[in-house]
């Protein structure tokens, strides 16, 4: 499968578990176009045109040629300086690494990485938070985000690819989405009743059981093992944490639990004010079951060899075909 193939898929796998409607993101893709269509000079040579086809800008292919035929991928979470000399190692001892691909995101992809938290205010609209509110709410956190982004030396990891000739790209938000969606369908089939119900739940799941083996299991953050859990929200997609001061409104809104990667200790210190239950699924191990996700659609289309590399481990969730 040639490198396009492979970023167009994981495109389109994305806005197929994407919170959003088909029209809310091709309405994304036509602003962008309209935007496109204004500029003049420096700034329309400078636009990046990947707007109009991706809704996501932390998913980009970062270096390569895009038809490059591709057959053996190394994957992992944070995939950065170390882990592309060590692809490029692995070449020299006879692994054929075609593409090294990294789920958060990097270079460009990584810059304006927090445009996709226009997603999040979709997800409060699917609980009954006004999509204004959602929208003041986020404009605030994503300028926190840009200006946390802004200093960062986004293409110290894309330079040391061009560098080795190794082809980069990154699969953040459509990952994501993949265990956002399969996580939340998996609660509100089980109807989980109290906070140790979520926590078996995700225990039996095959990447939280292999996080539990290296001590990072699933955890109650805030609330008692049998304290009821509630409406149960999953919140794992759109770049990052949301607003801070999103919690009275998700409590108004009959939120319960919150079902998450990761909480910073202001949102924590915010979400036990308004009493909101906080089950902690893992970071690393919702990447990968994310990434899992979308790598078993990817190997149902193509054969291919899958190196696993920095936290991921590949997880099949159908009989392999995958290239031994």
């Amino acid at each position: 499968m040639r490198l396009k193939d492979i970023y167009r898929f994981v495109v389109k796998k994305g806005i197929e578990k994407d919170p959003r409607s088909k029209t809310e993101i091709a309405k994304q893709l036509s602003a962008a176009k309209n935007e496109f269509r204004k500029l003049k000079g420096v700034d329309a040579r400078c636009y990046d045109k990947e707007r109009f086809l991706n809704p996501y800008a932390d998913t980009r292919i970062l270096y390569g040629d895009p038809e490059k035929d591709v057959k053996t991928i190394m994957v992992g979470i944070d995939m950065e300086g170390p882990e592309l000399l060590a692809a490029d190692r692995l070449n020299e001892k006879g692994k054929d690494i075609d593409l090294v691909m990294a789920h958060h995101p990097e270079g460009a992809a990584y810059a304006f990485f927090y445009d996709v938290m226009h997603l999040q205010e979709a997800a409060l609209a699917k609980l009954g938070i006004p999509l204004e509110v959602g929208k003041e709410l986020l404009k605030e956190r994503m300028g926190e985000v840009e200006r946390a982004v802004a200093p960062a030396n986004h293409l110290r990891s894309v330079d040391i690819a061009r560098l080795l000739d190794i082809p980069f790209m990154c699969a953040h938000t459509p990952a994501d989405n993949q265990v956002n969606n399969y996580l939340q369908k998996l609660f509100d089939a089980r109807k989980a009743k109290t906070l140790v119900d979520i926590v078996n739940i995700l225990k039996n799941i095959p990447e939280y059981t292999d996080a539990m083996k290296k001590n990072a299991p699933p955890r109650i953050l805030i609330g008692e093992t049998k304290k009821k859990a509630g409406r149960i929200f999953v919140d794992m997609t759109g770049g990052t944490e949301g607003p801070k001061r999103i919690f009275p409104r998700l409590s108004q809104a009959g939120v319960g639990t919150i079902v998450a990667m990761h909480l910073s200790e202001e949102h924590f210190k915010n979400a036990k004010t308004e009493m909101i239950n906080v089950v902690i699924a893992g970071h690393i191990a919702s990447d990968t079951l994310g990434l899992n996700l979308l790598l078993d659609g990817l190997e149902k289309k193509e054969k291919m060899r899958i190196i696993p590399c920095s936290g991921f481990v590949r997880i099949r969730r159908y009989p392999a075909t995958q290239i031994r």
